[in-house]
């Protein structure tokens, strides 16, 4: 999939783009014309956020999360779980989307990114046909900042090496995070459900392990 690349002389160039530009741009459109910018060598977090304007939090919660819906080699998801946090923070906090300059100016290759893009897009566009605003209560405060605690405490989840500690957290958080960016209150009851159903699993792995190494500790000492 691709878009005519904006013009551009200088390949290496990392520009922003203007504040704002993608505000009422479907999601995938902006990230899509970002893969597409053969003006840029590389993408840096910073341009991610210049993008989206006021709509930064929600999509980078996503953006974040869904690459780790699928196994990941080990490490990536402390990698990609660290701006979460952050996001995650802000939403429950209700403030703009803030995220320190060590991790605002990460980068990627432009072409490493647009082979994330080639994975992540698809799902996208497909969720994008079903999301519109409705159930206004589920993403206004109060409940947009549970919606953010819930993420928050997802994200560390999805840090933490922890077995099957990513796939689960991770939708959840990625439907979360589609429901605040297009304000759709359904999409934020699913996400609930998918969160719930991820603590579960999560803590039930994580009180087996315990189990067994107690269990083992038992063995060794008898």
């Amino acid at each position: 999939m691709s878009l005519p690349a904006p013009p551009g002389n200088d390949p290496d160039s990392t520009a922003v783009p203007a504040p704002g530009a993608g505000r009422g741009l479907p999601l995938s459109l902006v990230l899509l014309a970002l893969a597409n910018d053969a003006s840029r060598g590389r993408i840096r977090i910073q341009d991610l956020f210049a993008a989206l304007g006021d709509r930064a939090i929600g999509a980078l919660m996503f953006v974040f999360a869904v690459p780790n819906v699928v196994p990941v080699p080990p490490g990536v998801s402390a990698v990609l779980g660290t701006p979460l946090i952050f996001l995650a923070a802000q939403l429950m906090t209700g403030r703009g989307p803030w995220l320190p300059a060590v991790v605002a100016q990460r980068s990627l290759p432009r072409e490493d990114f647009a082979r994330l893009m080639d994975r992540v897009l698809p799902w996208l566009m497909r969720g994008e046909k079903l999301l519109r605003p409705r159930l206004g209560v589920w993403v206004r405060p109060p409940m947009e900042y549970l919606v953010g605690a819930i993420c928050l405490l997802l994200a560390v989840v999805l840090v933490l090496p922890i077995p099957l500690g990513n796939t689960l957290p991770a939708l959840a958080i990625s439907v979360l995070a589609l429901g605040v960016l297009e304000r759709d209150g359904l999409w934020v009851l699913a996400g609930l459900v998918a969160a719930t159903v991820a603590v579960a699993v999560v803590s039930g792995v994580v009180l087996a392990v315990i189990k067994a190494g107690l269990f083992v500790l038992q063995q060794w000492l008898a």
